[in-house]
């Protein structure tokens, strides 16, 4: 039986005891066997120096699945002494290293074209290709494979010129030219020290999209995106993208690019979205290609976002980057935190703030109370690559936007400024950010380490109290029950930042006035906050007409779950008048909530008289909405998912006891709405060519939730104007909302749609993962069987991380109903392919296997089947130390 990994803690970390300042790589390209040959100027580290102290400590060098052929030492390359190094599976280790400085000569041969684990270098449709986050540069050469070694790469890349035209690696370009018997070569040299996970090289027949750019210091950046032949049209709106995010992290940040050119690299394999290579970003193929027959309006959204995300990484993560990998967030929390605010800025920030909420609700707030909970800086881990979560990534996005938020953006600014003053060029930790935004910003933010250090969702309680002089008290309590069960003597409070405003009964903004606690109330910027930084908080506020309305956590300045002593007739009231769009948008979401688990414990009039309220409040802004937001529309009419509402149950879920009331009320409230649903449906049709704009994408998204709606409330007629809107689709995302619609039916349509949709569209492998996610994402009877049967389909294939993930990792994390069963049929399934994965990528399954995080709080006979199928995975001796990670994990915690 395969052990789980080792963990290693944070408590034990050391500075490496040798540093490598520079090295050349040669890599002479072969499918089956590449040799890359590896020149290291290897020094001892002055910090691991011991005054006195004369023995040289060994030089341990990472490497898997590497077939040494030689290694030598010294310019002159003599062949190092047997007795001076051994190899192990895991490792190079010269035991006897010649002195403090030296140089090693390593040459490796490795098997590109059976890398299934597609960590290292592998190769995708013919196409040579590497990713090295986290470890993976140990698959390519013997190294040192940690964050905090910072080399400068000169890079040699030699293959077949007509088989591999092009030649591509970090940095810029400085040599290329032919060879002999058709071979040609390339030399691309990085002048900045990068850590090995910073690593690519990509090789193959790829056409490119080019482009330039001029910075603000005046410099002509050449711009390039590479994709399969054939595709290099579809990828004008990424390379738009990456000119807009570059002008943007300019402006806002003062941050300029730094090398001669930039490439982006589209590839169909790949383990994640995207990497941020220096000066080549490696992508997942589905982030970068787009057309309106082929992509809907949220694949442009996702595009523009992502090509930002990895293009702030460029400061954000490669000229500083991490101390060790605990430090995780450090880099992905802030730089999703930058690009969060890019979208803000360039569409709608409204919308932006509330999709970020629902996806930590649906999935951030579930891992923070389950089994897999940790951290946003864990103090261990077993397995690297199951640490990234969405806990590192956007609990740590919240954790930056909170002292974003207390700061202000002036102040905020001048703390990213020291940060980037100080610490380029280095390997750095969380503390060191936070010192450096203290110092920048003028407030201590030293205590937001809770935030990193602490598991679980803060629980916040609001309750107010009037007297008769006109004043108002908030009574604000925080608990951290997750925090409490691991380490109750450690749970400390953590600094919880509260935006806050009040109504008078007309709607208008009432004056803060606040009594006593002034150090726990800050004006600025971001508006009037609440800083509750203890266990409990009082403030008193004069002067406040005893109807006030107070709107708290607005904008959602905090990841926390707020409950609060707000009737239903005040939570209408914010609804209806909250100028906080996003806090409008969470009243109608706690009366939804409200309504659905009335509805789920027998309260059926109270749950309907709820939403008879709601509509009543809605329909008459919703002609106007269509016209003036159409964005913030579609999420206001948005019903919290079963996930969400599975976190306000607590214990004992039943997904599918949950799914029907929430059917039942958004039928009940789709009715209520009545004609209007198709009248504002066609109020919302875009007649203009089709562009992926900002309005012009609200007016679609409102179009899809208006025709779901319609189909709750009238199936035969909603799936007949649905089929409709599919035959007559002008673009994909007309396609989609109208397949998105009748997938929620069982309706004949559905599956006549489904196959037309294959028919159609099976030529093209990223509308294939559209149709295998429609499947993954239905609740009817069957899903189980019908997914496994897909697998058969010649659209499916086990090698290919997309179509993994579109079936199964879907079906995990996005259908609770079916892979909640109460027969186990969703856990057998998932498991069933969790081991048909991992025996060819270990990552993949293991993130399929994070879909078991929230076995424990489901009812009684579910628990007893996912237990019992964790079980089983548990004593699999196949199994990959990557899933043992989490299925372990998933039973002990």
């Amino acid at each position: 039986m395969s052990a789980a990994p080792k963990r290693i803690h944070l408590s034990d970390y050391a500075p490496p005891e040798w540093l490598i300042d520079n090295v050349a790589l040669t890599f002479d390209l072969h499918p089956q066997h590449t040799e890359v040959s590896a020149r290291l100027q290897v020094r001892r580290n002055p910090a691991c120096m011991k005054e006195g102290g004369n023995a040289l400590p060994p030089l341990r060098l990472d490497g898997e699945a590497l077939e040494l052929v030689d290694v030598r030492i010294g310019e002159e390359e003599r062949p190092l002494d047997a007795r001076a190094h051994v190899v192990r599976d895991d490792a190079l280790i010269i035991t006897r290293p010649p002195a403090e400085r030296f140089t090693l000569h390593t040459r490796v041969r490795i098997n590109p074209a059976a890398n299934t684990q597609l960590s290292g270098l592998y190769m995708s449709n013919g196409i040579y290709c590497t990713q090295c986050e986290a470890e993976g540069f140990r698959r390519i050469t013997y190294w040192p494979d940690r964050p905090d070694v910072l080399s400068r790469f000169t890079v040699r890349i030699q293959a077949d010129e007509k088989e591999v035209p092009v030649l591509l690696s970090n940095g810029n370009p400085v040599e290329s030219g032919r060879m002999d018997d058709g071979r040609h070569y390339a030399v691309w040299q990085d002048p900045y020290p990068k850590p090995s996970y910073l690593f690519a090289l990509v090789a193959g027949r790829l056409e490119a999209l080019k482009d330039t750019f001029t910075t603000a210091d005046g410099r002509t950046v050449d711009l390039a995106i590479w994709v399969e032949p054939g595709k290099a049209a579809r990828a004008r709106f990424a390379l738009e993208s990456l000119k807009k995010a570059m002008r943007w992290d300019e402006e806002r940040f003062g941050r300029v690019y730094d090398l001669d050119v930039f490439n982006i690299v589209a590839v169909p394999d790949f383990n994640m979205g995207a990497m941020e290579n220096k000066g080549l970003n490696i992508f997942n193929d589905r982030y970068i290609l787009a057309d309106e027959n082929t992509a809907t309006d949220r694949d442009y959204e996702n595009i523009e976002a992502i090509i930002a995300h990895e293009y702030f990484h460029n400061w954000t993560g490669n000229r500083i980057t991490c101390r060790d990998w605990f430090q995780l967030c450090l880099k992905e929390g802030l730089t999703v935190f930058r690009d969060q605010e890019f979208t803000s800025d360039v569409r709608s920030r409204a919308v932006k703030r509330i999709e970020d909420v629902r996806l930590l609700r649906s999935l951030q707030f579930p891992e923070d109370a389950g089994p897999l909970a940790h951290p946003v800086r864990p103090s261990s881990f077993g397995a690297i690559d199951n640490l990234y979560t969405v806990t590192v990534y956007e609990k740590g996005a919240e954790i930056v936007r909170m002292m974003h938020t207390l700061l202000g953006e002036a102040a905020f600014r001048k703390g990213m400024d020291v940060y980037f003053e100080r610490f380029d060029g280095q390997a750095v930790t969380v503390e060191d950010f936070i010192a450096a935004l203290s110092e920048g910003g003028g407030r201590d933010l030293s205590a937001f380490m809770r935030w990193y250090e602490q598991a679980g969702t803060p629980h916040v309680t609001m309750r107010r109290s009037h007297d008769d002089e006109g004043r108002l008290t908030l009574h604000l309590v925080q608990n951290n029950p997750k925090a409490q069960e691991a380490k109750p003597e450690k749970a400390l409070p953590q600094p919880i930042p509260l935006r806050l405003a009040l109504f008078d009964k007309e709607g208008k903004r009432l004056p803060l006035r606040p009594v006593g606690e002034g150090a726990r109330h800050v004006t600025g910027a971001a508006g009037d906050i609440l800083l509750l930084d203890s266990t409990a908080l009082e403030i008193t506020f004069d002067d406040v007409p005893r109807d006030a309305v107070v709107s708290l956590n607005r904008g959602f300045s905090a990841p926390i779950r707020l409950e609060s002593d707000l009737d239903r007739d005040t939570l209408l009231f914010l609804l209806k008048h909250d100028d906080d769009a996003f806090n409008r948008w969470e009243a109608g979401q706690t009366l939804a909530v409200s309504a659905i688990l009335d509805h789920l414990r027998g309260k059926t009039d109270d749950a309907l008289s709820l939403i008879d309220a709601m509509a009543e409040a809605l329909l008459p802004d919703l002609p106007r909405l269509a016209n003036a937001d159409p964005a913030f529309l579609a999420e206001i009419m948005k019903f919290p998912g079963v996930q969400d509402l599975a976190v306000h149950v607590g214990r004992d879920v039943d997904p599918e006891a949950l799914h029907l009331s929430r059917e039942a009320v958004m039928a009940h409230f789709a009715r209520r709405l009545g004609e209007s649903l198709p009248e504002l449906f066609s109020q919302l049709a875009v007649t203009e060519p089709y562009a992926p704009t900002p309005e012009q994408c609200g007016r679609r998204a409102a179009q899809a939730v208006m025709l779901a709606l319609f189909v709750q409330a009238d199936a035969a007629r909603g799936a007949a104007l649905a089929m409709e809107v599919f035959r007559t689709a002008r673009n994909m995302t007309e396609t989609a909302l109208a397949l998105d619609a009748l997938n929620l039916t069982q309706t004949p349509q559905r599956d006549e749609a489904l196959a037309e949709f294959r028919e159609r569209f099976g030529h093209e492998p990223l509308l294939l993962d559209k149709w295998l996610a429609w499947h993954a994402r239905w609740t009817g009877e069957g899903c189980a069987a019908r997914l496994w049967a897909l697998t058969e389909d010649e659209a499916f294939t086990w090698r290919n991380p997309n179509r993994v993930r579109s079936l199964f990792g879907v079906f995990g994390m996005a259908n609770p109903v079916r892979f909640h069963a109460a027969d186990g049929s969703g856990y057998a399934l998932l498991a069933r392919a969790v081991r048909k994965v991992d025996a060819l990528n270990p990552q993949t399954a293991a993130r399929l296997a994070q879909a078991f995080g929230n076995w424990r709080v489901m009812e009684p006979q579910r628990r007893k089947k996912a237990e019992e199928t964790l079980k089983g995975l548990a004593e699999d001796d196949a199994l990959s130390a990557d899933v043992r990670d989490i299925v372990e994990r998933a039973l002990s915690g």
